[in-house]
């Protein structure tokens, strides 16, 4: 679908990609409160009900993580070995230190940094690659216990690869369990769930929605995560067959999930819709969006008011147009920075913000794990150099007993 970026600006559907949360809030209420209720029992109806699976047990037993590293091959095994080294490193470089230090003879100031010490993952049916995106960055922070949701297999397992990956990872206990239940379990704990301080992860619509639920009553979450979404930058020299393998590796997310094309050269568009075509097929391209703007500009303009998830830039000077970017969950900068790249090897984390909050939250990292305390340590002699200032500006706003605080320590 091919269009001047003018006209999509009146189109409000195009910028509303805000899943429909209020939709499916009453049910996911509904399902929170069963939880609270009823616990266990609770859990057990629900997945049967939606996951079509009569669960004997909620928790994954140890035998069955070590007969599923039993039966994963040698390769598959060592890439996702190789993928958690490359994730270590990359959080490694985000934590981090408590310092200390003299704000003046006699007064030092500082940060403390404190990591929770329980948190709770959801993790998507087969995606294990975020099951290390997950437990990964926890565990550098310091988190204690990590506690992974997934939903089971009809069988009544959870995939293979989700439960090497997130025991690897270092997950502390994994648990059968997908949808608004997981999350409400995680939130308020059963008799089987413990319950965690926040719960990070994406997922579809249920899952997010009782994300949003539980944070009304006091469980920290990391942010919204709708369906997943690529913007493309391209200008003349860009690849149209790469763009357009991009842009369709976006459909294998499901249907909601959308990639748009920013270009000032109306040849590429034409080249990249040909593609699309070709490389996919009729059925895909109601997914993608090939937007025409009259510059670069106007399109550097329109990416940063859209504020996607993923955001490649394929342009002449691409350092340039990444100095203008100021809202993008992750940036892929060439030809050969696909955002496949980044979810399964670079190492950066793939759990990001959507449907343009990554206007306000950055993807998830260490610092989701922990919180800050500051440090104020002041000796007789610090605070008698401040003691004047204090003391004024106390009085100054009405408050007396402050004032003497300080005063009757001289």
């Amino acid at each position: 679908m091919i269009k001047k970026i003018k006209e999509v600006y009146e189109n409000k559907d195009f910028f509303d990609r805000i899943v429909d949360i209020a939709a499916v809030m009453p049910v996911v209420n509904e399902i929170i409160t069963e939880v609270k209720n009823r616990g266990d029992e609770a859990l057990r109806e629900y997945t049967g009900k939606f996951d079509g699976v009569k669960l004997k047990e909620i928790e994954v037993r140890k035998e069955e993580i070590e007969d599923a590293k039993r039966s994963v091959d040698e390769n598959t095994l060592r890439c996702i070995e190789e993928t958690s080294v490359a994730i270590r490193n990359f959080h490694y470089r985000q934590k981090r230190r408590a310092w200390i230090e003299e704000f003046e003879e006699g007064v030092f100031i500082g940060e403390k940094y404190v990591p929770f010490d329980v948190v709770g993952a959801y993790v998507p049916a087969s995606y294990f690659s975020t099951a290390m995106m997950c437990v990964i960055p926890a565990k550098i922070a310091g988190v204690r216990e990590m506690v992974v949701c997934t939903p089971p297999g009809q069988d009544g397992y959870v995939d293979t690869l989700t439960l090497v990956a997130a025991e690897l990872a270092g997950a502390t206990r994994i648990f059968k369990l997908g949808g608004a239940q997981a999350i409400a379990a995680l939130a308020f704990g059963t008799e089987t769930i413990p319950k965690v301080q926040k719960v990070v992860g994406p997922g579809n619509v249920y899952v997010t929605a009782a994300k949003m639920a539980v944070r009304e009553e006091g469980v920290e979450i990391d942010f919204p995560a709708g369906p997943s979404e690529i913007l493309i930058i391209g200008d003349e020299t860009a690849n149209p067959a790469f763009i357009a393998a991009d842009m369709l590796a976006q459909a294998e997310h499901g249907v909601k999930s959308k990639a748009v094309l920013l270009t000032d050269s109306e040849r590429i568009a034409a080249e990249v819709e040909d593609e699309i075509l070709a490389q996919g097929g009729k059925e895909e391209v109601s997914q993608n969006w090939i937007l025409i703007g009259d510059s670069m500009d106007e399109c550097i303009e329109f990416a940063n008011e859209y504020a996607p998830e993923h955001l490649e830039i394929m342009v002449k000077e691409p350092v340039e147009v990444l100095k203008r970017i100021k809202n993008a969950g992750s940036v892929f900068v060439g030809n050969y920075s696909p955002v496949a790249a980044g979810d399964y090897a670079t190492g950066a984390n793939h759990v990001l913000p959507t449907a343009g909050y990554a206007r306000l939250f950055s993807g998830l990292d260490v610092d989701h794990f922990m919180h800050r305390m500051t440090i104020q340590w002041l000796d007789k002699e610090g605070l008698e150099k401040i003691k004047d200032i204090v003391v004024s500006l106390s009085k100054a706003e009405g408050m007396e007993k402050h004032a003497r605080s300080i005063e009757v320590r001289f």
